[in-house]
């Protein structure tokens, strides 16, 4: 207990902003801002649970994420990306217009179970609007043995925060435990003349079995 006090008060220092619990949201969603993806999503990405991001590499995936990061940090959240294989690239989240003041990146090198704990302690931590477990470039056979308690403790802590927990892979691994799965596939490649300007990708999403699909273009 001890320890979280103790990061509390460091990211009430990062942030300048009280760091607690909050109950009461203007919103029960964070939309994307990606039309048919929060039409997909009956508004965007819930609060309070889990959501399960997964595709293969070029299926608008990480796009999907800045994109909702961008959306988060302009409404003034505070925001933490738990980076597990030092993927994320801050070039293009300032790009999306993303606010990288109101961002804590938590770089693991390469570490699954470091990322994991962080995950844990920033959100029982309180005050995230949006917490991201980037395990998209961690192999699938090191995805796949994280246990199902974990998962389950997870989104239980993102339940008392409210926080809105997106968990990204190659594919889904926290099963009946995320409340939201999205999985993407390319479609094409969408150009400008010479110049590749986005990917047109196929999402569908699941929610308690019901299946629903749409199409997007992921603008890089």
């Amino acid at each position: 207990m001890g320890a979280l006090l103790q990061l509390r008060s460091q990211l009430e220092a990062r942030f300048d902003v009280p760091f607690d619990f909050r109950k009461t949201r203007e919103n029960n969603q964070i939309a994307t801002g990606i039309q048919d993806l929060d039409a997909l999503t009956a508004g965007g990405i819930p609060r309070g649970t889990l959501t399960e991001l997964a595709g293969p590499e070029s299926s608008g995936r990480t796009a999907l994420l800045i994109a909702l990061l961008s959306q988060a940090t302009r409404q003034g959240e505070c925001c933490a990306w738990i980076d597990t294989d030092g993927m994320f690239d801050p070039a293009s989240a300032a790009e999306a217009e993303a606010d990288l003041d109101r961002l804590l990146w938590v770089n693991c090198g390469g570490n699954a179970e470091h990322a994991l704990k962080a995950t844990d302690l920033l959100i029982q931590a309180g005050g995230f609007g949006l917490v991201v477990l980037d395990l998209a470039s961690t192999p699938e056979k090191i995805a796949r043995r994280i246990p199902l308690a974990s998962w389950f403790r997870l989104r239980h802590a993102a339940e008392r925060t409210e926080a809105a927990l997106v968990a990204a892979g190659l594919r889904i691994n926290a099963r009946s435990c995320s409340s939201l799965q999205i999985e993407l596939q390319p479609a094409r490649a969408v150009w400008r003349g010479k110049l590749l300007r986005g990917l047109r990708a196929n999402a569908q999403s699941t929610v308690r079995f019901a299946v629903r699909n749409a199409a997007f273009t992921a603008v890089k």
